[in-house]
């Protein structure tokens, strides 16, 4: 939340991403229709690529992709920036700026060593650039699972076939990996439905369909951590959480998390709901204010370090802690969309038992071994 012109409001920045023929155009109109009744301004940063693509600017007729793909980065965090400059102006209390794709959509179409040469050229790195998103929503192509809707007529600068609408499906999904707010929405209902889940999936983030995270957690075997490392759909974080002093039955911790020395802070205030549920008040922080949260910490339980795997797989995004203290096991973490939600753990992963609810097994816990 912060002070604008005078008065209170809140700003959220959002991305709506997914394969070709996903459904992102329709899902903008949807959303605009959702969350104008809740009481937001809406506000609709357009795709870049389509942007560029079809006013000439493209990879094949830029001297090489690199060359466009530094002007897609730039165009697309200038066009953000006033977005949000604007947003800063306005006369309302909840604003909700939706990304029609980000800028970690261009990953996707680049190799490391040309992604790397982008950030520098824009002077920042990954985890600025796709932590910078409050959530992330992934729409997957109507060619995995849909392929009888799939189509390039809608969008002149669409040009892949079904196996590579597929292929630029998952690449999408691996870009975006690693963010601590990306979901997921596949071809599961039909088109309407798709829709309807998307619309519930960003409203239970914005806490206007109940204020409710339902997560599953799993005590599993020690992962193959060199396999995880060089798979595609896997993300490597470094993370150090610290718990707070806080009032009876709540918890509050503040989180470093990020890589490569590059990181993103948050504070997290956190009341049970149910044994799945839980309420979660989280806001990002700046460096100075975590370090000053840090005096603040719970004198019996010390920071927990860990390693976090970030696997997307099987329509859900994993989350694999790895402790210092522990060579035979870690922690697995999913959310789900409802309690009712079925899992497939990936086959990768050996589950030794389910530990939803049991308090040894979380981080509060662990923070005392």
């Amino acid at each position: 939340e912060i002070k604008e012109a005078g008065h209170s409001m809140k700003i959220t920045k959002i991305v709506i991403t997914g394969g070709p023929c996903a459904g992102k155009s329709t899902a903008m109109s949807w959303v605009q229709n959702a969350f104008t009744e809740k009481g937001y301004t809406v506000l609709f940063v357009p795709e870049t690529a389509t942007e560029l693509i079809t006013g000439g600017v493209a990879p094949w007729t830029c001297g090489d992709n690199v060359s466009y793909q530094k002007c897609q980065m730039r165009l697309q965090m200038e066009k953000e920036a006033i977005f949000l400059q604007a947003a800063k102006t306005m006369n309302a209390e909840k604003i909700l700026i939706v990304c029609d794709r980000g800028a970690l959509d261009n990953k996707a179409y680049m190799n490391d060593e040309e992604f790397a040469e982008v950030l520098e050229s824009v002077h920042t790195n990954q985890v600025e650039l796709r932590d910078g998103y409050d959530a992330v929503f992934h729409l997957v192509t109507a060619a995995r699972g849909a392929a009888e809707f799939y189509t390039t007529d809608n969008n002149q600068a669409r040009k892949e076939s079904v196996e590579e609408a597929i292929s630029v499906d998952d690449r999408l999904i691996a870009a975006w990996t690693g963010h601590p707010r990306l979901r997921i929405i596949d071809n599961s209902t039909d088109f309407e439905g798709k829709m309807k889940r998307l619309i519930g999936e960003i409203s239970a983030f914005l806490g206007e369909a109940g204020p409710c995270q339902i997560r599953r957690r799993y005590l599993i075997g020690y992962p193959d951590t060199a396999w995880l490392e060089g798979a595609s759909n896997c993300h490597r974080l470094d993370i150090v959480q610290t718990f707070l002093t806080a009032a009876e039955g709540e918890e509050r911790r503040v989180c470093q998390r990020g890589e490569s020395g590059n990181f993103m802070y948050y504070e997290t205030i956190e009341r049970p709901f149910s044994e799945q549920q839980r309420v979660e008040v989280e806001r990002r922080l700046t460096q100075e204010e975590y370090l000053r949260l840090l005096m603040d910490a719970d004198g019996i339980r010390h920071p927990i370090r860990k390693t976090r795997y970030c696997l997307t797989e099987c329509g859900h995004c994993f989350e694999i802690d790895v402790f210092p203290f522990w060579q035979n096991q870690a922690i697995l973490e999913v959310k789900l969309a409802d309690e009712g939600e079925a899992v497939q753990i990936p086959d990768c992963i050996r589950v030794i038992r389910e530990v939803t609810g049991d308090v040894r097994y979380k981080n509060a816990s662990l923070a005392k071994i």
